[in-house]
């Protein structure tokens, strides 16, 4: 009688899914014990990893950022195979984003004396709110300590927390001058405006499209790498290929998207198949209608596609996943981040990193040619010094709608909104307010501003994501997060053949690294390591 091996199927040929594929073949004796096989629904690998190409400049569509270089397991891959140097230029190399220029709207920029003291405040709620008291004195720590005590205890936001934070500010600064050569704006109006940018820059970050749901206890089990926040010279996707580059030819299998998981979550059958009998637990049904059998599943698919499988309708599971998996899916945030690229028509000098500080949507003085799902974009700005690609980043309800508008209603919105907060949008080309110099911002023609083409991501409407990435909502906690983690079946008496039916990896199932590239190749190694001991192997 032959014995077969155990079959481990990997959902999903993202981070996670890739990285718990790598685990598994590279662990010492681990080719000649397991099957291993990596299903993707789409036709590339990489999931919410995606380096593309745009105007003739290297681009991220997705995950940019090495956060933090101490102790990164992504920063170690991008040095050992020589990713982070490139003769070409690439997103956010030359750390230009550490000058921005901060214009208010209709045109007036503003002075560093009125957005740094916003600034560094700013900062120093969310280093409050996340346990970083370094640099920190008493006072703020006693300041910021004041508004946590005014609110109910496990109920309170990140974005309500900012806001008590912001009115205490202005509690505390009291009969300063009001602000001339801002038009019809005050003191108050600018500092709150400022004050959002820094809000809406944290909602690209969480992808929380409403800050108010974004849960404030969980900020401080949030982990960060020590040291600079970098990107990849010759894109993130030379990490996917390099982690992919050791698995057998074959072993990946684009275009396999997974309709249902049929597993046993009581009793282990006798399961039939095509070929009569098939003593594998887990029954995979696809797309195209065809299926495989397999003794270990690791599901790498997003929050969003897991928010969806939950739904009754769904027929993802059958059976449906236990209450206690289901509710932690549920009370969970996960949100859409959305990237904009546009390329700058060439007869317009190039743009420094722009900061808008826009009136509130029901301000009498805004500008009402502005569109809505402008109103909370924080910046623009080339994606490096010299190009002539610009970048904007969206979340929330404002992700979506750019997702719906077409390439020609994007240009139009975004031209309309960045020409009236440059200068040469009113009085002939110069600013009623002299504070500065804003040459470098013109354009050369005095023209409104004008772009020729635009690449934006869709990461809410693909049907393989649902959205970008998770984050602890109110309501929620790490514990969910840890919850989501967990195997199943959560409790067996079955035989060894059994237990590890349904494994679970992805960013949203770490604890303390959630929403990261380094947190879904934490959770790969984990369920690799969780089969690997299972079967008495050595785990990495």
């Amino acid at each position: 009688m032959v014995v077969k091996k155990p079959r481990i199927v990997i959902i999903g040929a993202g981070m996670a899914g890739l990285v718990a594929a790598n685990t598994l073949y590279t662990s010492p004796g681990s080719t000649e014990s397991f099957e291993v096989c990596v299903v993707e629904g789409g036709n590339r690998i990489g999931g919410r990893i995606n380096t593309s190409e745009f105007c003739g400049d290297r681009i991220e569509m997705g995950a940019t950022w090495i956060h933090g270089i101490g102790g990164s397991p992504i920063h170690k891959i991008a040095q050992e195979i020589n990713s982070l140097e490139s003769e070409q230029p690439w997103e956010c190399m030359d750390g230009f984003l550490d000058d921005p220029v901060t214009i208010a709207e209709n045109g007036y920029e503003l002075n560093p004396s009125i957005v740094e003291p916003v600034t560094s405040f700013f900062n120093k709620l969310m280093d409050f709110a996340k346990g970083v008291e370094e640099g920190l004195s008493k006072e703020d720590i006693d300041f910021f300590d004041n508004i946590t005590r005014e609110s109910p205890l496990g109920k309170l936001s990140v974005g309500s927390f900012l806001r008590k934070g912001l009115d205490a500010y202005w509690g505390s600064k009291k009969g300063q001058e009001e602000l001339k050569g801002y038009g019809n704006w005050t003191r108050k109006s600018l500092e709150e405006a400022i004050f959002a940018i820094h809000e809406n820059t944290q909602r690209t970050y969480t992808s929380a499209g409403d800050l108010q749901t974004l849960d404030y206890n969980a900020e401080s089990e949030y982990r960060m790498f020590p040291g600079e926040e970098i990107t990849i010279a010759k894109g993130y996707m030379s990490i996917i290929n390099f982690i992919a580059s050791v698995l057998p030819s074959g072993s990946i299998q684009l275009g396999r998207k997974v309709a249902k998981i049929e597993w046993q979550p009581e009793s282990h059958h006798e399961l039939e198949s095509e070929n009569g009998h098939d003593s594998r637990p887990v029954k995979l049904h696809f797309s195209d209608g065809s299926i495989m059998w397999a003794d270990h599943v690791i599901v790498t698919v997003s929050l969003g596609v897991l928010k969806f499988g939950i739904q009754e309708n769904s027929g993802m599971f059958e059976p449906q996943l236990p209450n206690f998996k289901k509710e932690a899916i549920s009370r969970l945030g996960y949100g859409v981040v959305n990237k904009l690229f546009l390329q700058l028509s060439p007869n317009h000098d190039r743009i420094p990193y722009l900061q808008m500080a826009f009136h509130r949507p029901e301000s009498e003085f805004r500008n009402q040619k502005i569109p809505w799902w402008m109103r909370k974009t924080a910046f623009l700005c080339p994606i490096y010094g010299n190009s002539s690609v610009l970048i904007s980043w969206f979340c929330g309800k404002e992700a979506l709608e750019l997702e719906s508008r077409d390439d020609e209603e994007v240009i139009s919105g975004v031209s309309t909104t960045i020409s009236s907060f440059l200068p040469y949008s009113q009085n002939n080309g110069k600013n009623s307010n002299s504070h500065g110099n804003l040459d470098s911002v013109e354009s050369s023609s005095g023209r409104e501003l004008k772009f020729t083409k635009c690449l934006k991501s869709k990461w809410a409407n693909d049907p393989l994501f649902l959205g970008s990435y998770s984050y602890v909502a109110v309501g929620s906690s790490g514990e969910d997060l840890d919850t989501m983690a967990m195997p199943l079946p959560k409790h067996t008496n079955f035989g060894s053949n059994s237990p590890l039916q349904i494994l679970f990896a992805g960013e949203a199932t770490h604890r303390t690294h959630y929403s990261t590239t380094h947190g879904a190749y934490f959770s790969g190694i984990r369920e690799a390591n969780r089969l690997l001991q299972h079967y008495n192997c050595n785990g990495v």
